[in-house]
């Protein structure tokens, strides 16, 4: 067993978290998962960071379970924290803060729910992805939570029973990804995109993912019921001040970090 198979790293508001088990093509072991939980624990209650990059080493970005665990043949020698894939898959949408994916290398099974489960996600174009629990005997349950939302109900059908790999800029179009770039491309497209969030201030972002997650499932005035009194509060709140003080004022916002200015 490896000592630690994900590192972390801020630099100015944007953490980056790194799936660094390459060995096991980064599969949700039950140390990566623990590791992973708390990294975004301490990630998510650091005020500095405002932008969560998830990424990977290797030329796989997640292989899904860990067959060997799931198997009873694991190498686990001490004690991990135990995660829930729901808790860990359902983290992302329920965070205050954006999380990027940026997609360095394959992705299948339930490597694919932790694609989906980002709020913006930049992937390799040669890298491949794919549905393929139908292959060994189960099927894309949890994971389908994250994924049906974002796709065509026709490419869901034809990829869930195929169970076959196809490449990034096919998961662009079926929605699964926002964005296949070549490798010479995938930081800059990443670049862009943090550019861009960390330009919103904090409780803003916090309210967008909240009305993202809850908005779609209530009706015309259950929505505007939810929306009216969250839109008063937030005009009335600190970062709408300073927002519409620095664009009347033409400045930056307190909130942007000095590299983004």
């Amino acid at each position: 067993m490896t000592d630690t198979v994900v590192r972390s790293e801020t630099v100015d508001g944007v953490c980056t978290v790194t799936l660094d088990d390459p060995e096991r093509k980064n599969a949700l072991s039950a140390q990566l998962t623990s590791e992973l939980m708390d990294v975004l624990d301490v990630a998510e209650a650091d005020d500095l960071v405002r932008v969560i990059v998830l990424t990977n080493t290797g030329n796989t970005f997640c292989a899904g379970a860990n067959l060997s665990e799931r198997s009873g043949r694991s190498d686990v020698t001490r004690p991990l924290r135990r995660v829930d894939p729901a808790e860990l898959f359902a983290r992302f949408g329920r965070s205050a803060k954006p999380y990027v994916g940026k997609i360095n290398g394959h992705a299948v099974a339930g490597g694919m729910g932790l694609v989906a489960a980002m709020d913006y996600s930049v992937m390799l174009d040669t890298a491949k992805m794919g549905f393929t629990e139908v292959r060994i005997g189960v099927a894309p349950a949890m994971i389908s939570v994250l994924c049906l939302p974002k796709m065509r109900a026709a490419d869901a059908r034809a990829a869930f029973l195929r169970g076959n790999r196809f490449l990034a800029p096919e998961g662009e179009r079926m929605g699964i990804v926002n964005r296949a770039v070549a490798a010479d491309k995938i930081d800059a497209a990443v670049d862009e995109v943090v550019a861009d969030l960390v330009k919103g201030s904090p409780s803003a972002l916090a309210a967008t993912k909240q009305l993202l997650a809850t908005v779609p499932d209530l009706t015309t005035a259950e929505g505007f019921a939810w929306t009216a009194p969250l839109s008063a509060r937030l005009f009335e709140g600190d970062d709408a001040k300073e927002g519409m003080a620095a664009f009347l004022e033409k400045r930056p916002a307190a909130w942007i970090p000095e590299h983004y200015r």
